[in-house]
C-alpha cells in the first residue's frame, strides 16, 4: 500500500475519533443537568408573572441546584374552579411544578414541617441576563404563612413568596397610589400662602423691624469701637502687662514673698508650739482654782467672826446712843466662867 494511501486513512480515523469525541462531549454537556430517576414532584403557584422561567429552569436552594422544573400553567386549568366563582382570586396564579433530586439530599424531606419552619419558593433570575430560575430558601413563617387552597393538590406544596422585584413594584405601586391620594392642589396652596405671609414679613413684618435693628445696633457698635480707640487700648494694655511682670519680678515682690515665707515658718512653728501653751494655761487654771477655793475655805471663819464683831459693835453703839450713863454706872459683867473654875 503506498504510504500516501496510509496518510490519506489515518486522517480519516483521526477526524471520525475525533467526531465521536465531540459527538460524546455534546452528550454530556447536555445531559448534566438532568436529574436521576430518584425525584420528588413538588408544586408552588406564583401570583405574578413567569416571565423568563422555562421548563427545565433551575430549582435552586441558595444557590445550589437540587432539581429543575418540569411544567407550567395555570391553576384554573390544571384545577376546576367552582362554578359560583369561576374568576376567584386563588385561581387567578400560575402553578409551576418542579421535581427535586433526592440524591442530592441526605434524607428524604419532611415537607410538611420545612413549611412549618418557613420554607417558601420565590421567582428569581440570573444576574442581568434575565434567565429565571426557581428559589427555595427559609423565611419569617408569620411573615408569609401558608394558605388554605380550595383544591386537593396532585403533589407536595411548597408555598411561594413575592421575588425581590415583585415586593419592590407593589411598594413602589402603593408609594405612588398614595401619592395620587394626596391633596395636592391643597398643599400647593398652602405653601403659596405659606411663601407670601413669608415675604410680607421679611419686606414689613417682625423679621424687617429685627434686621433694621441689627442694623442699627452694628453701625454703634462700630461706632463705639472707634471712640474706644482700640489700638491705643491694646498698647496701654500691653504696657501694664510688661509693668506687672517687671512689677512682680522686681526685688520688692521677691522680698515680700521672702518675708511672706518666713512668716508662714514661723506661723507653723506657733501652731505647733500652740496645743503646749493650751495645756500649760489649762493647768494655771487649774492651779488658780485651787488656790481660790483655798483661800475661800480660810477666809470664811475670819468673815464669820467680823460678821460677829460687827454686829456686837452695832449693839454697843446702839446702847450707848441709847443710855450713855448706863456704861459707866452698871456694874461689871461677870467674870467668864474659865476665871471661876481657877
Amino acid at each position: 500500500m503506498p504510504a500516501t494511501t496510509r496518510k490519506l486513512y489515518m486522517r480519516v480515523g483521526v477526524l471520525i475519533l475525533a467526531g465521536i469525541a465531540l459527538a460524546v462531549g455534546f452528550v454530556l454537556f447536555f445531559t448534566a443537568g438532568k436529574l436521576g430517576r430518584n425525584t420528588q414532584m413538588y408544586e408552588t403557584y406564583l401570583r405574578e408573572s413567569v416571565q423568563g422561567l422555562d421548563v427545565g429552569a433551575a430549582v435552586r436552594f441558595r444557590g445550589v441546584q437540587l432539581g429543575q422544573v418540569t411544567d407550567i400553567g395555570l391553576v384554573a386549568t390544571e384545577y376546576s374552579p367552582p362554578e359560583n366563582s369561576p374568576f376567584s382570586v386563588a385561581y387567578q396564579r400560575v402553578i409551576v411544578r418542579f421535581a427535586i433530586d433526592l440524591a442530592r439530599l441526605r434524607d428524604a424531606p419532611d415537607t410538611e414541617k420545612a413549611v412549618q419552619i418557613g420554607l417558601r419558593a420565590r421567582l428569581a433570575s440570573t444576574g442581568i441576563t434575565g434567565v429565571g430560575y426557581l428559589e427555595l430558601d427559609f423565611v419569617d413563617p408569620e411573615r408569609f404563612p401558608p394558605e388554605n387552597l380550595p383544591w386537593k393538590p396532585d403533589n407536595p406544596v411548597i408555598p411561594a413568596i413575592p421575588s425581590t422585584v415583585a415586593q419592590v413594584t407593589s411598594v413602589a405601586e402603593q408609594l405612588a397610589l398614595r401619592i395620587s391620594n394626596l391633596p395636592i392642589e391643597a398643599i400647593l396652596g398652602d405653601i403659596s400662602g405659606l411663601l407670601t405671609d413669608l415675604r410680607r414679613q421679611v419686606n414689613d413684618g417682625e423679621i424687617a423691624q429685627a434686621s433694621r435693628s441689627a442694623s442699627d445696633t452694628l453701625a454703634i457698635l462700630r461706632q463705639t469701637v472707634q471712640e474706644l480707640n482700640l489700638p491705643a487700648l491694646s498698647n496701654d494694655l500691653r504696657g501694664t502687662i510688661a509693668e506687672a511682670r517687671d512689677l512682680i519680678g522686681g526685688p520688692e515682690v521677691r522680698g515680700t514673698l521672702r518675708n511672706a515665707n518666713v512668716a508662714m515658718e514661723r506661723l507653723q512653728a506657733g501652731m505647733q508650739r500652740l496645743p503646749a501653751a493650751i495645756a500649760q494655761v489649762e493647768g494655771a487654771a487649774r492651779s488658780v482654782n485651787n488656790t481660790v477655793g483655798d483661800i475661800n475655805a480660810d477666809l470664811t471663819p475670819t468673815l464669820r467672826d467680823l460678821r460677829a464683831a460687827s454686829g456686837n459693835l452695832r449693839d454697843t453703839t446702839e446702847l450707848l446712843r441709847r443710855s450713855p450713863g448706863a456704861s459707866l454706872l452698871s456694874p461689871a459683867p461677870p467674870a467668864p466662867d474659865y476665871t471661876r473654875r481657877r
